[in-house]
């Protein structure tokens, strides 16, 4: 996938940001080398993703990032709305994300952000520093890239992570996991964890309903699970009638045990009518807790059901021997019986994520906006 034949001309008036990952081509224009796109450029021009392009004037000759220092907003969360319910459970997630992405669901659920072409909407603004900063002073055990896809601001993402784990605080990637090797190497080596979205498990369905291909996420997945210390865990939304089959479902699961294994936590969340695709149903109840026995059946240990009130969708149970470990309520955590280790206290059975010295224990499903500042 390419950039569109009529790429958007960067007009803002500020310096952009130098940005990594892109080389010259010998018809003059510049391709940039993060994701799977390849878009390649003339002077001025934009990628799809539309923040990151080709410069003009004294940077002409290379690829820049609009949004590098700048974010459509704060927020602090529970980890559990990212969705993330084996790390750290409880604690909270200082959040932000800034706009466009390299991705083009019709399905996305945050198309305001993510496909917003108006980059001077990014009103809040604040250097790697200040937001560790924030983030530190606001007691939470995390900063999450997320909202719109971090992959497409990494290197500010990346930049923020050094700032944070310098005062001890985690960060934490939101993503489709669309991008190339060398980018996810340097990309996903700062990250502490990351929730990745497999929208579907066809090709046909990443092509028409997206724009990108399945490949390169199923590549990022196995990079993370066996070639980084980054935590694990993955979405998948289900869309009535385009990616909720038993067969895919089945086939999706099978992949994840034998290609990552039985611990990686899945969630499975619904869909309702957004952007593009207004015209479908919401997803029914009795579809997530379908897939949600499916992957159970196909060996996967943790499988969670979001965006519905589900008891036992959102349950933590031991492996071993089934006793409920973790009751949630929606993003609240009712209920944590692990032991300091990270183990079952009834049959010692350890549970796979990163607990402890972390849990924050009773954040609830608050979502509290903060303002940075520049300085």
């Amino acid at each position: 996938m390419h950039a569109p034949t009529e790429p958007a001309v960067v007009t803002s008036t500020e310096a952009p940001y130098p940005a990594r990952w892109w080389h010259q081509l010998a018809d003059g224009r510049i391709q940039c080398d993060l994701c799977p796109r390849d878009c390649k450029l003339h002077e001025g021009q934009r990628g799809l993703c539309f923040v990151r392009g080709r410069g003009t004037g004294a940077q002409a000759d290379q690829m820049v990032l609009d949004t590098y220092g700048r974010s459509s907003g704060f927020c602090i969360d529970p980890i559990e709305k990212k969705p993330l319910n084996h790390f750290y459970p409880g604690s909270s997630v200082f959040s932000f994300g800034t706009a466009g992405c390299n991705l083009a669901c019709k399905f996305c659920q945050n198309w305001d952000i993510s496909k917003s072409r108006e980059v001077d909407k990014l009103q809040d603004a604040a250097s790697p520093e200040r937001i560790a900063q924030a983030a530190k002073a606001s007691g939470a055990a995390s900063v999450a890239f997320t909202y719109n896809d971090p992959v497409i601001f990494a290197e500010y993402a990346m930049d923020t992570a050094d700032a944070c784990h310098a005062l001890g605080v985690k960060t934490v990637a939101v993503t489709a996991g669309y991008i190339h090797p060398e980018p996810r190497r340097a990309f996903f080596d700062k990250m502490d964890a990351a929730n990745v979205d497999l929208k579907a498990f066809t090709e046909q369905f990443y092509v028409e309903q997206t724009a990108s291909h399945l490949a390169p996420v199923l590549d990022t997945l196995q990079h993370i699970r066996h070639e980084t210390n980054c935590w694990l865990e993955i979405t998948t939304l289900l869309i009535p009638g385009l990616n909720d089959s038993t067969p895919e479902l089945e086939a999706m699961t099978r992949w994840i045990v034998d290609h990552l294994g039985p611990d990686v936590p899945l969630h499975f969340t619904a869909f309702h009518p957004d952007y593009k695709l207004v015209h479908l149903p919401r997803t029914p109840g009795d579809t997530l807790q379908r897939a949600r026995r499916i992957a159970l059946d196909a060996g996967l240990r943790h499988v969670y059901t979001g965006n519905v009130h589900d008891a036992e969708g959102g349950r933590t149970a031991c492996p071993g021997c089934q006793a409920p470990l973790i009751e949630r309520d929606w993003h609240a955590v009712l209920h944590y019986a692990l032991d300091e280790k990270g183990g079952c206290p009834h049959c010692g059975t350890a549970i796979a994520g990163r607990f402890g010295e972390r849990f924050a224990g009773g954040f609830g499903r608050r979502r509290v906006p903060v303002r940075v500042a520049m300085a």
